[in-house]
């Protein structure tokens, strides 16, 4: 799997997004920690295929992405949530002029640790651990301890997606927000090793850290529907409750390079990385 491997990509690739660069032959793409691995994965086979070219690929967030396309800092911006309208108002002042494509399609995972005797739960029961109104796993099948949630950070678009999607359950109008007892994490891999060590944890992180070290919950929309566990299949059928677009922006239409670099990530090849590195494929 492109996923255990690709941490020892070239060190340059790894080293904060530096100003975009006006080299023919060299670009920068940033954003998004659930994207990053995906990203290096399609950076690492375009630079086989393409060796006068560099493509250096950080994550950082879906935010951090996109405030550095605004500010010229990186060519491409990963994002798990659309961009907002005053990101787009902002990036307009700038002169430059945000471009969506939508690259993948993901699942966000809930997990919990491998011991938890619990293994599904409901939309309203997610709601409800993550806004703190569930604090005891005793309340819904598992043991006496206290829940303890964790979250990525509010500069993630994982986090907004979750937000918006499973706490407030996609009600524009809604206010709910994460309890405040939650921990912010800053990579969906730090999620991932705090749910392995602690048995009372319970976080989301994007299909591709999916692992055998946590346990994914299977979701219902609510009590009177099929569980679903969180599988490629699922995703494509629009059975499991928690699924996105993933997205990339540029500044205006592709072009150069940049347009090199996202039709590989459109083609079959592209594509077939998608699905190997547990993401779901736009073009099947």
């Amino acid at each position: 799997m492109f996923k255990k491997c690709l941490l020892i990509l070239l060190p340059i690739a790894m080293t904060a997004c530096a100003p975009a660069s006006k080299d023919q032959y060299s670009i920068q793409v940033k954003g998004s920690d659930t994207m990053v691995n995906l990203g290096q994965a399609w950076a690492e086979v375009y630079m086989e295929k393409n060796t006068e070219d560099f493509i250096a690929v950080t994550g950082g967030g879906s935010g951090t992405g996109i405030a550095s396309l605004i500010s010229g800092t990186c060519d491409i911006a990963m994002s798990s949530r659309n961009i907002k309208g005053k990101e787009i108002a902002l990036a307009n002042a700038k002169g430059i002029q945000p471009n969506e494509i939508t690259v993948a399609l993901d699942g966000l995972v809930v997990v919990v640790n491998t011991a938890n005797p619990v293994s599904q739960l409901t939309m309203e029961q997610l709601a409800d651990i993550f806004t703190g109104k569930i604090t005891n796993w005793k309340e819904i099948g598992g043991g006496d301890e206290t829940i303890v949630i964790l979250s990525r950070e509010v500069n993630s678009g994982t986090h907004v997606y979750f937000k918006e999607h499973v706490l407030r359950r996609g009600n524009a109008a809604g206010t709910e927000e994460f309890a405040p007892t939650a921990l912010m994490l800053s990579s969906s891999q730090a999620i991932a090793d705090e749910v392995a060590g602690n048995t009372a944890t319970i976080g989301y992180y994007g299909m591709g850290y999916i692992s055998d070290k946590q346990k994914p919950l299977a979701v219902a929309q609510d009590g009177q529907s099929a569980y679903e566990a969180p599988t490629i299949e699922n995703v494509i059928s629009g059975k499991y409750p928690i699924s996105r677009p993933l997205f990339v922006y540029t500044n205006g239409a592709p072009e150069g390079l940049v347009k090199k670099f996202i039709d590989f990530a459109l083609s079959p090849e592209g594509q077939q990385i998608v699905r190997e590195t547990d993401f779901v494929p736009v073009n099947q």
